[in-house]
């Protein structure tokens, strides 16, 4: 098992980062997907056309987002943390990824850079 952590730079406040990271509706814009996500500690959720499934744990509004990750039959829990701090204008994120089976770390640590934290660089691009 491993642990991940990056660090990302997003051109948006911490509010509204943090609505795109926890509102279905803004997800899919994003992604491209349909998403069930719902801001209740507890619910499960779902991303990227099923590529990504767990459980929300926490949410603090504009700061912070944690969550399950699930890999299939995996028995350790893959817990994801999201930190949202305000830098100027942006945002810095702040990842951390614990529990990751080592088979799964380059395509979890691939997802986060160039799919998941690419395409919120991109919807805020402009």
């Amino acid at each position: 098992m491993k642990k991940l952590q990056l660090t990302f730079k997003i051109n948006t406040e911490p509010e509204i980062l943090y609505r795109a990271l926890v509102t279905p509706q803004t997800i899919e814009l994003w992604t491209g997907y349909p998403a069930v996500m719902d801001e209740t500690p507890g619910s499960d959720f779902e991303w990227l056309d099923g590529d990504v499934v767990g459980k929300n744990i926490e949410f603090i509004p504009s700061q912070m987002i944690r969550q399950q990750w699930y890999f299939g039959n995996d028995e350790k829990e893959s817990i994801v943390t999201l930190k949202l701090s305000p830098h100027k204008d942006k945002t810095i994120v702040e990842l951390e990824q614990t529990n990751i089976p080592d088979p799964a770390y380059e395509n979890i640590k691939y997802g986060w850079k160039k799919i998941i934290m690419a395409s919120l660089k991109d919807f805020f691009s402009n």
